[in-house]
């Protein structure tokens, strides 16, 4: 199915997970209220001065994209979760760590608005 809002793409969310993908996306509109929702590469984005964050549920966790970064500016305290260039996974099983989530759209945002002047 191809999305075309970040609402499709939450209804389609199992149901135990739409919660998390509601909150996330209130955390990254309290901390990037001008940011504009879009879908990129059939995931929910947000784009500020360019991509800013994209998320993902998978079947095991929440797949989060500051780009690389918004995950080498918070190396240690993501040191816990499994990694790649520019994304992290967080486990399903495990509480989400939405305060360092704030705290990396934050991060983001200040980076994008600081590139667009």
């Amino acid at each position: 199915m191809a999305f075309e809002t970040i609402d499709d793409y939450i209804r389609e969310a199992p149901e135990d997970v739409r919660e998390i993908l509601q909150t996330l996306r209130l955390i990254i509109q309290e901390e990037a209220p001008e940011a504009e929702e879009a879908i990129r590469y059939q995931m929910p984005t947000f784009i500020l001065h360019g991509n800013l964050v994209h998320f993902a549920a998978f079947k095991n966790h929440i797949g989060f994209y500051p780009v690389p970064s918004g995950i080498t500016a918070f190396q240690l305290e993501l040191a816990p979760y499994k990694q790649g260039k520019g994304s992290v996974q967080f486990p399903l099983d495990k509480p989400m760590p939405y305060d360092l989530i704030r705290r990396i759209v934050r991060f983001r945002v200040a980076e994008n608005l600081a590139k667009a002047k």
